[in-house]
């Protein structure tokens, strides 16, 4: 049986980690997106990044493709990619399938949401 964690630290490996510090110093930078791959309760108890954009992890891969139905133009928008969860093990997955699939400059914050908070990152109410 392959274990989540191990998982995890196989994805860790291939893509660009961030800790929430290098992460906070992107944050509203042209041509930088965050993604927040929380589920929808999540962001509704804990709020989320300043203008983060919210694509719920089970909706990713459907997003990502352009022959999906569910297709969003963003993801093929040239940005860097910023991807976070709460605390980085859906995000380093996350981040792992997307370069799979294509998107080139993808990045995730390796200590995730609540990593953010505790540096003092901008955190606002889910609206």
């Amino acid at each position: 049986m392959k274990h989540v964690k191990d998982m995890v630290a196989e994805a860790n490996k291939v893509v660009d980690t961030l800790t929430a510090e290098e992460a906070m110093a992107l944050h509203g930078q042209d041509g930088v997106t965050f993604v927040d791959l929380r589920d929808p309760r999540e962001l509704q108890r804990d709020g989320m990044i300043a203008d983060a954009f919210h694509c719920p992890r089970g909706m990713l891969e459907f997003w990502i493709d352009p022959d999906s139905p569910y297709a969003k133009e963003r993801f093929w928008s040239g940005d860097r990619f910023v991807f976070y969860c709460a605390s980085g093990w859906r995000s380093a997955l996350s981040a792992k399938v997307a370069q799979e699939m294509g998107l080139e400059n993808v990045s995730h914050i390796v200590n995730g949401f609540g990593g953010w908070k505790k540096a003092g990152g901008v955190v606002v109410d889910k609206a």
